[in-house]
């Protein structure tokens, strides 16, 4: 019997041992999208104890808390941090098969060097523990990212956000790359005509143009998206049902953002055909200052009209939609590509059926231009973990090249979450390492051990083409 969480840990056989000693676990991380806040970079935060660095916005255990008979004041709620800790702690024992219970002890283990299981009765000394070294400066956001050997982070920005802590970190030449990314996607969501209404004022405001009609709307996002520019930015992000198969001529456009703008509805069909064109236009932006594009399709969002109103967007009650995914995506890819102005492009799915779909699309605007100008990205939200990843990982293998992957993301609000990297590349190791065992592939350690190291991090560095600190690539 193998001991839980050893140093093979998901290794299973000796190619996949050597592979992830030797290749994949000297790499750098590349995280490329995740939703850190930069202000806690910036401020190099230290966190008060292992309750509010764990649980203050992490909704993957609060379901989990919440399916264990754990009430919202213990999960989303007010009680104390060690009172929410000792809970997490009593739900920690009945996620096994869930992938929280290895990534909590990973994330044990790798930052806090505890090798013990978390329950009700270690609690007490796992909490006191950790909050004693997360009040240390050793422990601080950036030390935290220093122990992960972080290289780059892209977080996740509206444009309208000033980006001051951002240039705050340029400025003062800290040696991790933290970034922006561009995710316009509230100044194209028009069901709630109120919420249009303020942001777009808003971003009239930041951007100095006044925006009456569509046309002044995309002038001023790409006003906003060559401010982003300046600040490092090279990637853009849209978080989607699904992209849209409808269009419409420009004074519909405009009839439709003047009909939001005077707080009316607008059918489903209107507002598809808006998001349609304005997708189209962060596309060519996108593509005219070589800019990469992630689309994040497929989550059913804020399924519970109670929790939504009564706590907001965010807090746990999404799922796995199965909207229709092929049309949109064509219509836009192509449209872009007619006119050889579709930019690098990342495709990430969340309903598993969409494997195969993501996986072919992307083979269908691969141009030469450069090595995987199109990717089918990581196993997202609730597929990533073992069989999501193996699921992906094998998708992409047997119609793509597994070889041009640019690998994981954290996709996380937490400091604590690095170790997902190493759960993906000891996956991606054991993966290959069955392959030679069964004859499949060759046992060349050089090709394969080079592959690794590509997908865990020169892929990443090659494909965004982000100049990083001299010595860290």
């Amino acid at each position: 019997m193998k001991k839980f969480l050893d140093e093979n840990f998901l290794l299973q056989n000796e190619i996949a041992k050597k592979l992830y000693h030797e290749h994949a676990a000297k790499m750098p991380i590349y995280d490329y999208h995740c939703h850190l806040s930069p202000q806690e970079v910036a401020e190099d935060k230290r966190y008060d104890n292992l309750g509010e660095v764990w649980l203050g916005g992490d909704h993957y255990k609060w379901r989990a808390m919440r399916t264990n008979g754990v009430s919202e004041e213990f999960c989303s709620g007010g009680k104390p941090w060690r009172d929410k800790f000792q809970k997490w702690a009593e739900t920690v024992p009945q996620t096994i098969r869930n992938p929280l219970y290895h990534w909590t002890h990973l994330e044990l283990q790798r930052y806090f060097s505890i090798d013990t299981l978390l329950s009700p009765a270690t609690a007490e000394e796992f909490y006191e523990d950790c909050t004693a070294k997360l009040r240390t400066p050793e422990y601080s956001a950036r030390n935290l990212m220093r122990k992960m050997n972080v290289r780059l982070v892209c977080t996740t920005d509206d444009p309208v956000d000033s980006l001051e802590y951002h240039r705050q970190l340029a400025s003062e030449g800290f040696e991790i790359k933290v970034l922006p990314a561009f995710r316009p996607d509230k100044a194209a969501n028009l069901s709630d005509p109120a919420a249009y209404q303020n942001y777009v004022e808003h971003l009239a405001e930041v951007s100095g143009v006044a925006i009456n009609s569509f046309e002044s709307l995309v002038e001023a996002i790409d006003k906003r998206h060559a401010y982003f520019h300046a600040a490092g930015c090279r990637i853009s992000d849209h978080g989607l049902n699904y992209i849209p198969d409808v269009e419409a001529p420009g004074a519909e456009l405009n009839r439709i953002f003047q009909t939001v703008m005077h707080g009316k509805r607008v059918s489903q069909q209107e507002a598809d055909a808006f998001l349609f064109a304005f997708l189209y236009e962060m596309g060519k932006m996108n593509h005219n200052r070589g800019w990469a594009q992630q689309f994040h399709v497929g989550a059913f969002r804020d399924n519970n009209r109670r929790m939504f109103q009564k706590l907001g967007p965010d807090i746990g009650f999404d799922s796995i939609g199965d909207f229709r995914q092929g049309p949109g995506l064509v219509k836009l890819l192509d449209r872009l590509d007619s006119s050889n102005q579709l930019a690098k492009t990342i495709l990430y799915n969340l309903n598993p059926a969409d494997n195969a779909l993501m996986a072919t699309m992307i083979g269908n605007y691969q141009d030469g231009s450069c090595p995987g100008k199109m990717q089918f990205g990581s196993s997202w939200w609730f597929l990533d973990q073992k069989d999501g990843i193996q699921k992906q990982l094998d998708a992409l293998s047997v119609v793509g090249l597994l070889s041009r992957f640019i690998g994981m993301l954290t996709d996380s609000r937490s400091f604590l979450s690095y170790p997902r990297h190493e759960y993906f590349r000891r996956i991606l190791c054991n993966l290959i390492g069955a392959d030679v065992e069964n004859g499949e592939i060759p046992a060349d350690m050089d090709l394969l051990g080079q592959m690794v190291e590509n997908i865990s991090y020169n892929n990443a560095v090659e494909y965004f083409g982000i100049e990083l600190k001299e010595g860290s690539a």
